[in-house]
């Protein structure tokens, strides 16, 4: 390629031997991503609960949706297919989620920095749900949509009823408010 001079007025960025370093990792800032699963049988209007045990990490004894943290290089569907699939022996298609609810959450176990779980819905499943995590969770099983336990994990349970309700789609859970 020649090298011809540029014109006069006009600017041509120059290549150097100075490349711009790596940035640092951003890990200070990094929010845990998430994902949680509604399987919705609207037929009979039954949702698939668990029961944390008392080993859980958190929330022990209380009643959650079946959820878990997204693996590096992983796509948030998938990490909502595996997680069901996990939990409950629950079988969905990623191309079958589709998105009931985000939270954000200013901080979580395991993650100080915040977290952002996205709470998909699932109509269409294959199998029947059981406890395939003894040792996180005391019991899986259909829940009448009427009938939510009062004893559940504040932010999936914002989630369930909002998703139930039809009503906002987006939580935020311990930022100040203005």
């Amino acid at each position: 390629m020649p090298n011809n001079p540029p014109d006069e007025g006009n600017t041509v960025a120059q290549q150097t031997n100075d490349q711009p370093k790596a940035l640092t990792p951003a890990l200070e800032s990094m929010t845990l991503l998430v994902a949680a699963v509604i399987v919705h049988d609207k037929a009979t209007n039954r949702v698939v609960l668990l029961q944390r045990s008392e080993n859980a990490k958190f929330a022990q004894g209380m009643w959650d949706l079946p959820v878990g943290k997204s693996e590096a290089g992983e796509p948030i569907t998938e990490t909502a297919v595996r997680e069901l699939y996990e939990e409950t022996g629950l079988t969905v298609k990623p191309e079958s989620l589709r998105v009931a609810h985000i939270i954000h959450g200013a901080w979580g176990v395991e993650a100080p920095n915040g977290f952002l779980t996205v709470v998909f819905a699932a109509h269409e499943w294959t199998g029947e749900p059981e406890n395939r995590e003894p040792r996180k969770h005391s019991q899986v099983r259909w829940v009448d949509a009427d009938a939510i336990p009062d004893e559940f994990v504040n932010t999936t349970a914002s989630a369930l009823h909002n998703y139930l309700k039809g009503g906002v789609s987006v939580s935020l859970n311990g930022w100040p408010t203005a």
